[in-house]
């Protein structure tokens, strides 16, 4: 899931303001409208030519009133330091900022979340002030699309502290010849079966901010193509993270692919094994087997 290196290079814009509210949300659903999406300032500029954008947000204070309302809907203890994937929470808003943005060549809606990789080179603790950078390059050839790569640095005190690999499929044109995805050591099935409410996407959006309508509602994610909402991949991540959290060290990379999606109301099957340096982990139903998340740990 590695970015391109010009990358590095790419101005960074500061964000304020409301950077991932109903705003944001709408300039993200706007250029996916026949007709409105190709007017001018909300028409998505062409992937020819397009270099890159980064974006940063204000120093913001980790809350302890947040953390454990994110802690109680994706199953962690509740600590003095943040979950694993909590600062990912305080970097959406620059990702929709970034997706909504004209000059990236592709619209939010409709944008995979295929893979993501999460580097903890310590543990984050509450009342911390955190910065909170976010670029994406050019996007790499992917057999069934392009991806983009979004990378994320969180910094306490200039020391670099937490950082992210997210990879968004915007399907099209192939290149059959692109390199395949991670590859992921084997997991057991799954022997712990976790029960998921149909409102589940709602609660994970309140605390999350991450409001895309094929979480909510069978109305709105039938309208995007799904049966019925389906469960946000970051909160499956957490979810997998936290059945963990207490066997990993203070500095541990998490990577995982999204595979399936997760219908909800639904019931999903956990299962892990150790490795030399980590666990592998999987998540799957437990009815037909079929896979919704392959992971591993890393300590470093």
């Amino acid at each position: 899931m590695a970015g391109s290196s010009k990358q590095q290079d790419i101005p960074t814009r500061e964000v304020s303001g409301d950077a991932g509210g109903l705003t944001t949300l709408l300039k993200a659903a706007l250029p996916s409208l026949p007709v409105v999406g190709q007017l001018p300032g909300i028409r998505k500029a062409s992937a020819d030519g397009f270099s890159g954008l980064s974006f940063s947000r204000p120093p913001v204070t980790v809350e302890r009133a947040h953390v454990e309302r994110y802690a109680a809907v994706c199953g962690f203890p509740v600590k003095d330091t943040v979950p694993l994937p909590y600062p990912h929470l305080l970097a959406f808003p620059l990702h929709m900022a970034l997706m909504s943005d004209p000059a990236f060549p592709a619209p939010a809606i409709g944008t995979v979340h295929l893979e993501n990789s999460i580097t903890q080179h310590r543990p984050v603790r509450i009342g911390e002030s955190l910065a909170v950078s976010v670029s994406v390059g050019p996007a790499r050839p992917h057999a069934k699309g392009r991806v983009f790569d979004f990378r994320t640095t969180v910094t306490a005190d200039g020391e670099t502290v937490w950082e992210e690999s997210s990879a968004y499929l915007r399907r099209g044109k192939g290149d059959e010849s692109a390199p395949a995805g991670t590859a992921f050591p084997e997991a057991p099935a799954g022997g712990t079966a976790w029960s998921l409410p149909g409102d589940l996407g709602r609660t994970y959006a309140a605390v999350s901010g991450d409001h895309n309508p094929i979480h909510l509602y069978p109305l709105t994610a039938k309208a995007l193509g799904f049966p019925r909402q389906i469960a946000h991949g970051m909160w499956t991540l957490a979810r997998c993270t936290a059945a963990l959290e207490n066997r990993l060290a203070d500095a541990v990379r998490v990577d995982v692919a999204f595979k399936k999606p997760v219908l909800l109301p639904g019931t999903v099957a956990f299962g892990s094994r150790p490795l030399d340096d980590g666990y592998a982990f999987s998540l799957s139903s437990p009815r037909s087997g079929a896979p919704h998340l392959a992971g591993r740990t890393t300590d470093l």
